[in-house]
């Protein structure tokens, strides 16, 4: 028989074929990639100190002439807090109205609306806040100026008069905790109990020692029968020598 010559082109050409099969199978698997992480959600005050931030900020810059951040002072705050009293839903009763001090006006008046003090005082302590986030020193804070608590403190009292309705600051009432007694307490009236139940039992102890020696007495002429004449005289001279003493 001939010898196996070499491997033909043919063999040759299907192994390559069989080779570039199987890589496209590899190559076809897809690769898993992690799901990008869902952004976190902002709380509501989170977002609303936010938004109140930038319309600040977009109000500097409308300001003519323009100014910066670095230049604002209390008195700018206090100008952006009037400029906001146009979007205001509260209405301020002026002095010469006829429903000036009353909180439920009968009919509608032509008195303006103006921002209520309550949310101006929460805008104020939401821009501080965000100033201060963002990198600004508390130093240099122009919503903790002086001049804006007052003007604060004067629309606060203001509104109280127009609208009739008296601010009132709202105290938090601490628990009293009850009253417990402690073990140095707890001992002292103890020993008084103790003391009150001995004082007792030695006025009432007073009488049973009497009655008792009494009934040793009555006993001791029966035993001195039984013992003989002896004992007799010595249970007789018993009570003589008690009554000496």
């Amino acid at each position: 028989m001939d010898p196996p010559g070499p491997a033909g082109p043919s063999t040759a050409a299907g192994g390559d074929a069989q080779q570039h099969q199987v890589q496209p199978l590899a190559q076809a698997q897809p690769q898993q990639v992690a799901p990008p992480a869902p952004p976190q959600q902002l709380s509501r005050y989170e977002s609303q100190k936010r938004r109140d931030w930038n319309t600040f900020l977009q109000y500097l810059r409308n300001h003519r002439p323009p100014l910066t951040l670095a230049r604002c002072s209390g008195a700018h705050v206090i100008e952006f807090l009037k400029y906001l009293d146009q979007f205001g839903k509260t209405k301020v009763h002026a002095a010469e109205c006829a429903y000036f001090g009353q909180p439920s006006p009968p009919a509608p008046c032509p008195c303006p609306l103006r921002q209520a003090w309550g949310s101006l005082d929460a805008l104020i302590g939401r821009l501080r806040a965000a100033y201060e986030e963002s990198g600004h020193p508390p130093e240099s804070n122009p919503f903790a100026a002086r001049a804006v608590r007052i003007y604060l403190r004067e629309v606060r009292d203001a509104q109280a008069k127009a609208r009739g309705i008296p601010y009132e600051k709202k105290n938090r009432k601490r628990k009293q905790p009850a009253p417990t007694t402690g073990p140095g307490e707890a001992s002292s009236s103890s020993a008084a109990a103790a003391a009150a139940r001995d004082a007792a039992a030695a006025s009432g102890g007073g009488g049973s020692s009497g009655g008792s020696a009494a009934a040793a007495v009555g006993a001791a002429p029966t035993t001195g029968q039984a013992g003989g004449s002896g004992s007799t005289t010595a249970a007789a001279a018993a009570p003589a020598s008690t009554s000496r003493v």
